[in-house]
């Protein structure tokens, strides 16, 4: 297939790009800087700006996985962070739907991101697709995001929305900063330990974006994260086991939110999510539990 992707170079599009590589198909990546790859390797890829003009490009795809947007881990949410973090997600999107508007022959289908924080925190509820949102900032984010890409549809577009959770690899996301602590034997559950943590390994979530492509059956929003969530105490837990690590120092919701602010919340807040949307559809994890999936990654 003809894929054309944003975000391709970020830590998830990375890995999501690697993996499509391997299987043959052309990419086509929308970076903001697209010379500093240019010394690339791979044959069947090609890198465009935003500043071009991207309805040609929309003509050629057979899909569109648009993950574009800031990472929203490591800094403390000032008024600037989360203007960028909405702005990136929210405008980018905007963009990719005027250029399928554009195109006489637009792609078949559109995956465009969405996040575990759509969710409105529910304790041990458990959260599927028809859960309702939240009214936190990233609830906010999450809800205009998906708004943001609903207008493909009226272009005869397939859209498919994935609610993605923690993403489980060693070199970014929130497992990184989570790391650290422990192996300088302070490591420890966050908050209050009770929480839910919608966890999922990178390779199961480059293949759970992928599967739309594949089963034309999947539209809509749909839960990508493990089948087995886990509360923060089972994590830390689980962490700390494969480490070599004592996890005894509990770091309370106050200080987080001393330190951090709302940049807390995707790993304080609770959100037992499933994903039954891909289990109805066959989707089958690789990394269905939490001690296969770090003993992977770590």
């Amino acid at each position: 297939m003809k894929i054309l992707i944003t975000g391709g170079t970020g830590f998830v599009g990375s890995y999501l790009r690697t993996l499509l590589l391997q299987d043959g198909h052309f990419l086509t990546i929308v970076s903001r800087s697209p010379k500093e790859y240019e010394d690339e390797t791979a044959k069947n890829q090609q890198f465009v700006s935003w500043d071009d003009n991207l309805v040609p490009e929309m003509e050629k795809a057979d899909a569109v996985i648009n993950l574009a947007g800031s990472s929203i881990f490591g800094t403390r949410w000032t008024a600037e962070v989360k203007e960028k973090i909405y702005n990136s997600r929210i405008e980018c999107t905007e963009q990719l739907v005027e250029a399928v508007k554009g195109a006489e022959n637009p792609p078949s289908v559109m995956i465009s991101a969405s996040g575990a924080d759509y969710y409105e925190p529910a304790g041990d509820t458990v959260l599927d697709e028809s859960a309702p949102a939240g009214d936190s900032f990233l609830s906010k984010v999450c809800v205009d995001w998906e708004k943001a890409a609903q207008p493909v549809t009226e272009y005869g577009v397939r859209l498919a929305n994935p609610r993605i959770g923690v993403v489980l690899e060693k070199d970014g996301g929130a497992l990184e900063q989570m790391l650290m602590p422990f192996k300088f034997f302070v490591g420890g559950p966050l908050g209050s330990g009770k929480q839910y943590f919608p966890w999922i390994h990178m390779l199961d979530l480059c293949r759970g974006l992928i599967f739309p492509l594949q089963n034309d059956k999947i539209e809509g929003p749909y839960n990508l994260n493990a089948p087995n969530p886990v509360t923060m105490n089972e994590f830390a837990s689980e962490l700390a086991s494969q480490l070599h690590r004592p996890s005894l120092f509990r770091v309370p919701e106050f200080v987080l939110d001393i330190v951090l602010g709302e940049a807390a919340n995707p790993v304080i807040t609770s959100k037992r999510m499933q994903p039954k949307k891909l289990q109805q559809h066959g989707f089958e994890f690789k990394f269905g539990y939490l001690r296969q999936a770090l003993g992977d990654v770590l």
